[in-house]
């Protein structure tokens, strides 16, 4: 069937308008582009199997925010588009809840996302440390049951707290913690970073572990620390400014994964990950979810400021 005349003419006035601002510089050179080989695809992503649940996409909604009025918002609406294209989230830090219900409706988004789709609470691993201290962690067992939740995201973040003026200290590895909680809980667990990434040695330690997958929340994407950083005086933020560049990014992190998961052969115990931080557009996910020799998803940061 031929085209519209109109359509056709007006997509070759578009080419020749817009040829010479067409033109691009910059290679990718991850990806070899085969155009002879296949067919286009009848559709543009493939459902997965992911935290026990089915994910319409190899996409993550991942610690977003909650504590204020705009917090609740975003969050609702993230429910929402996680319900409509069938995506998992994980919650921002739950720590306002812990003891206080004033702003449990910015977390309680079971209902809107639905029973089928994972949906993670979220705590630092300074609460998680100081409950366990204080032989109060079933307040993290209630918080998991109140919000309904599949299970719990650990955040590791010791380079934000050290540089937030207010941050707390670690009176344990991060490791010890965590063999803490897995010896107490019958929920799956989630650990990531919070913009730093993770070395070879702290990734390594993670897989032998029975959590259910890793966040990477890589260098190159939002970076706590540096937030905190620029919540700070000028003095402080030029003193300790070189401290927020360092981390690994989320393709170094690939290969560390690769390398451990050889090194660790059939002893692996986590088999799940989160590829995230630095992740800016559906290539970099895909990139990274195809190279990474363990069953992956991926989340990406906006790119578009938030308005009311």
């Amino acid at each position: 069937m031929s085209e519209d005349k109109a359509v056709t003419e007006t997509r070759k006035s578009d080419h020749i308008q817009l040829a010479f601002e067409s033109q691009v510089a910059k290679t990718d050179s991850r990806f070899f582009y085969e155009p002879l080989l296949s067919a286009h695809p009848s559709q543009s992503l493939e459902p997965v199997h992911f935290l026990n649940k089915d994910l319409s996409a190899p996409i993550w909604i991942s610690s977003m925010t909650g504590g204020t009025e705009r917090a609740k918002k975003i969050n609702q609406n993230l429910a929402h588009a996680c319900h409509e294209f069938g995506l998992g989230m994980g919650l921002g830090s739950c720590r306002i809840i812990l003891n206080n219900d004033t702003y449990f409706s910015d977390f309680d988004l079971r209902d809107i996302i639905g029973d089928h789709l994972p949906f993670y609470a979220n705590l630092g691993l300074a609460q998680i440390e100081e409950l366990l201290d204080q032989g109060r962690f079933q307040k993290v067992q209630e918080l998991v049951k109140r919000l309904r939740a599949d299970g719990l995201i650990i955040h590791i973040n010791p380079m934000q707290e050290w540089l937030q003026p207010e941050g707390d200290r670690f009176k344990h590895a991060p490791l010890t913690t965590i063999k803490r909680v897995l010896d107490q809980i019958s929920f799956p667990v989630i650990i990531k970073e919070v913009g730093q990434g993770m070395g070879y040695h702290s990734l390594k330690e993670l897989f032998k572990l029975p959590v259910q997958a890793i966040d990477f929340a890589a260098h190159g994407g939002t970076n706590f620390s540096m937030i905190e950083l620029l919540r700070s005086s000028p003095e402080y933020r030029e003193l300790y400014e070189p401290l927020v560049h360092i981390g690994h990014n989320a393709e170094e992190m690939v290969n560390f994964t690769n390398q451990i998961l050889d090194d660790l052969t059939d002893t692996a115990l986590c088999n799940e990950v989160i590829i995230s931080g630095g992740i800016r557009n559906f290539l970099d996910g895909f990139y990274c979810t195809q190279k990474i020799h363990v069953k992956a998803i991926y989340g990406q940061a906006s790119t578009c400021k938030y308005t009311r």
